[in-house]
């Protein structure tokens, strides 16, 4: 793992050497904008729109925009002259227990190690902190940024999660067309909503749920770049469910006994228009122009008594200048 920060814990007047990671990592696939005419990645250029030119980054300095067109100008100096002298300090403020931080306000996460000199001090700290099953709330500096944080166990290492300050989670009031908490509901339908939670309830396993998506987007590519079709999946038929009471008990039958996928519950579907013929792609006309230019010309190379070849090499060389884009 790489470091992205060292400093110290700051517990009373107990000093804990570090080293930061990151806890976590997105796998999505990304894709680079390609230029269509000859498939050269895209650069992106910083252009000042008065003086029509590219800006280097040494002519870049910053600007807080008070109002449209006007800036307050900041430099280096200036954020120094905030910056917490802590910065290179995770400072212990209160500890608390879990249950009282909604998962709203968690944010990233990083683990703690102990740098050479601070080993025993962080093990005093973990276990002292797994006896009483308390998680510590902190401030920590990184990148010219205070941050709030909270410090807890994950199974046997020290972690340091940054947490949204109160003003930076919007209020549920701005949420729209929320019904109120004393709508009227059917007594058997809540109990039957209540039965179905018990019958999809089982233990949380991270490892059996999977990104579909990611996996076939993966399949997919793998298969461009092979030279491969790429087969198109079936439309699942979708069902019309009549009401909510319909909803509930056929979610109830197809979960009693069994701990299977979650089952949502569908709106009734108007009927959907038949689909457009799909056009065929550019790629696709071409290699088919080419594979009937390759059947004409099959006679005379019988006449000569040569074999009549297999998928021809223009053919091939087509399939892979189409995988060559992705």
């Amino acid at each position: 793992m790489h470091t992205v920060w060292k400093g110290s814990i700051s517990f009373g007047l107990v000093n804990i050497p570090v080293r930061m990671f990151t806890a976590t990592e997105e796998r999505d696939i990304r894709f680079r904008q390609l230029h269509k005419e000859c498939n050269t990645p895209i650069k992106y250029a910083k252009m000042c729109p008065h003086c029509q030119r590219e800006v280097e980054p040494s002519e870049i300095v910053r600007g807080y925009e008070y109002e449209k067109g006007h800036f307050v100008m900041i430099n280096d100096e200036d954020l120094e002259a905030i910056t917490p002298e802590t910065r290179r300090a995770i400072e212990i403020l209160d500890f608390v227990d879990l249950s009282e931080i909604d998962p709203v306000y968690f944010d990233k996460s990083y683990f703690l190690s102990p740098q050479d000199t601070g080993e025993k001090a962080y093990a005093l700290l973990r276990a002292a902190m797994e006896q009483t099953g308390k998680i510590a709330v902190a401030q920590v500096t990184m990148r010219n940024r205070q941050s709030l944080a909270v410090i807890r166990l994950y199974e046997h290492c020290i972690m340091l999660e940054t947490i949204f300050y109160p003003d930076e989670v919007r209020p549920v009031s701005q949420v729209p067309a929320l019904p109120e908490a004393t709508v009227p509901l059917a007594e058997n339908e809540l109990k039957m909503a209540t039965e179905l939670i018990g019958n999809m309830t089982v233990p949380f396993d991270p490892a059996k749920y999977t990104d579909e998506y990611r996996v076939e987007l993966q399949k997919m590519i793998e298969k461009k770049l092979e030279g491969q079709e790429i087969a198109t999946a079936p439309t699942v038929a979708r069902t019309n469910v009549i009401d909510l009471m319909q909803a509930l008990k056929e979610s109830l039958a197809s979960t009693a006994g069994t701990t299977g996928s979650p089952v949502k519950l569908a709106p009734e579907l108007a009927p959907e228009p038949a689909p457009a013929a799909a056009k065929p792609k550019a790629g696709r006309k071409r290699a088919a122009s080419a594979e009937k230019a390759d059947k004409t010309t099959s006679p005379a190379k019988e006449a000569v008594g040569k074999p009549s070849p297999g998928p021809t090499s223009t053919t091939k060389t087509l399939r892979r200048k189409k995988a060559t884009p992705v």
